[in-house]
């Protein structure tokens, strides 16, 4: 389903109409948008019907203890990838009791970017309670505030995509 282009405000009220029909909760667990998708959420009136709640684990010791991402995944592969955002869904999924979530970690710049993963590099998981988890690498265009806006979007049209 492709969405046109909303506003963040936008995708965040559609997420909270599709998942009331649903009587379903949402949950997040974000590392480069410092809460960015939980603020999109909650900025919705009545959110509260619908979002569970919103782990910040930009610390890879958050991810482990919070989100319970085994300490040798990122050993192997630092955060910003494909496993790790995984089992950030499936860890918040798990300590929230949500029935759907999402997850990111990305390199939002200006520094900290390689050559594997430059800057505007973010992984982001989606997931269902029943197990189901779909996950995907974006590179982003701009500045910190522009790959973190891009990356608020694009977690919320993944969550609306899995509904």
């Amino acid at each position: 389903m492709a969405l046109p282009s909303l506003s963040v405000l936008q995708l965040s009220s559609l997420l909270g109409e599709r998942l009331l029909v649903r009587g379903w909760h949402v949950a997040t667990a974000e590392s480069c948008t410092g809460g960015g998708i939980a603020a999109a959420i909650t900025a919705v009136a009545g959110s509260s019907s619908w979002f569970e709640y919103g782990i910040v684990s930009y610390s890879n010791s958050a991810k482990e203890k919070l989100l319970r991402v085994n300490p040798q995944t990122l050993l192997e592969h630092g955060a910003v990838n494909q496993t790790v955002v995984e089992e950030m869904v499936a860890g918040v999924l798990s300590v929230s009791g949500a029935d759907i979530a999402v997850a990111v970690s990305g390199v939002a710049g200006p520094s900290g970017g390689t050559v594997e993963k430059p800057v505007g590099t973010v992984w982001f998981a989606w997931g269902l309670a029943s197990g189901e988890t779909y996950s995907e690498c974006f590179h982003f265009a701009g500045d910190r505030f522009s790959v973190q806006s891009q990356a608020v979007a694009q977690g919320l049209t993944g969550l609306l995509k899995l509904l």
